[in-house]
C-alpha cells in the first residue's frame, strides 16, 4: 500500500443500472513501524454542511495527514452531491448521506490496514465537523459495531444549523428589498415537498427534515470503553464549553462513554471569509486520539 494519499472513486450504486454513482475519496495510509503492518486505528472523516465543507477542506487534509503520520488510517469521503462525488446536492436526503458514511466504514474495515493485517480488529473512529458530527452519530446507530467519536465543534442538534443556512437566503433577499417573511416562505415550501435555493445550493425537503431532526444523542453501547473526544475552537483565552455543550457531553458520560472535552485556540475556519488555519487544533486532535492530554 502506498505511503502517499490515494484518491479514488468508491462505487456507491447498489444496482448495475447506476454504474456512475460514485463517491470521491482520499485515503491516507497509516505510517506504521516496519514489519508490524498494524495501524493504531481507522478514522473516517465526515465533512460539514454545504459551503462549510469547502472552507474546511484544507484543515481536514492537514489533520488527516497528521493522523496518518501518527499511525491512523484515514478516509475522507465526499457525500452524495458534494465535492467531486456524483449526483446533485439537491437530490440528497439525510439518509443518503448516512448511507455514504456506512459505505465508508465498510471500505475502511476491508481495506484500511496494510496487506496481511486484520482491519477488523482496529478501533474505528468517526470524525465529524459540525453537521458531520450529527451524521456520525446517526450512522453509528445503524452501523451495528463499536466505534469511537472525534467531534470538531459539534452541535447539540441540527436545528440551529438549518436555521443558519436558511438565513443566508433571507439575508440576501432582505438586502434586495424582497420583503419580510422569507423564512416562513421557505419553511412552507419545504413542508409542501418543494426544494428551496439557498446560496447556490438546492436544498431538498428530505435533507432539510433530516438535519432539523438530528441530535447528538449518544447511541446505545455496543462495547465497553467507547470514547468521545470533543474539541471546540475559540479565540478567547478563558473559553469553556457552553451550557448546552456541557450538558450534551454530560449525557454521553452518563451513557457510559469515556468522553473528554478540549478547548483549543483558533478561528472558526469553517465559516471565515478567507480560508484560514487553526494550527493548534491539529496536534491537539492527534494527542486526543492517542489518549494524551490535548
Amino acid at each position: 500500500m502506498p505511503d502517499q494519499p490515494e484518491a479514488f472513486f468508491l462505487p456507491a450504486g447498489s444496482a448495475p443500472s447506476t454504474p456512475n454513482d460514485q463517491r470521491f475519496c482520499i485515503f491516507y495510509p497509516a505510517k506504521v513501524s516496519p514489519g508490524s503492518g498494524a495501524a493504531r486505528g481507522l478514522v473516517l472523516y465526515i465533512h460539514p454542511f454545504a459551503e462549510e465543507m469547502n472552507k474546511a477542506r484544507r484543515m481536514a487534509a492537514l489533520q488527516a495527514r497528521a493522523l496518518a503520520q501518527a499511525g491512523y488510517a484515514v478516509l475522507q469521503i465526499d457525500l452524495l452531491g458534494c465535492g467531486d462525488s456524483s449526483g446533485d446536492f439537491g437530490d440528497a436526503s439525510w439518509q443518503d448521506w448516512v448511507n455514504d458514511v456506512l459505505k465508508g466504514c465498510r471500505w475502511l474495515r476491508r481495506y484500511g490496514n496494510a496487506p496481511g493485517a486484520d482491519s477488523g480488529q482496529m478501533p474505528l473512529w468517526l470524525w465529524g465537523l459540525r453537521a458531520g458530527c450529527l451524521l456520525a452519530v446517526e450512522a453509528a446507530r445503524q452501523l451495528g459495531e463499536p466505534c469511537n467519536f472525534l467531534f470538531w465543534q459539534p452541535p447539540a442538534t441540527g436545528k440551529p444549523l438549518l436555521r443558519q443556512f436558511l438565513r443566508l437566503k433571507a439575508a440576501g433577499d432582505m438586502l434586495g428589498s424582497q420583503g419580510k417573511g422569507i423564512m416562513a416562505d421557505m419553511r412552507q415550501q419545504l413542508s409542501s415537498g418543494a426544494s428551496v435555493e439557498v446560496a447556490g445550493y438546492r436544498l431538498s425537503p428530505g435533507l432539510a427534515a433530516g438535519l432539523e431532526q438530528a441530535t447528538l444523542r449518544p447511541p446505545a453501547h455496543l462495547a465497553p470503553a467507547q470514547r468521545v473526544e470533543w474539541l471546540e475552537l475559540s479565540t478567547r483565552e478563558d473559553a469553556s464549553l457552553s451550557p448546552v455543550s456541557a450538558q450534551t457531553l454530560g449525557d454521553w458520560q452518563q451513557a457510559g462513554y469515556i468522553a473528554r472535552s478540549h478547548i483549543v485556540r483558533g478561528p472558526a475556519f469553517w465559516q471565515t471569509t478567507e480560508i484560514e488555519d487553526a494550527p493548534a487544533l491539529i496536534p491537539a486532535t492527534t494527542a486526543a486520539l492517542s489518549g494524551l492530554s490535548a
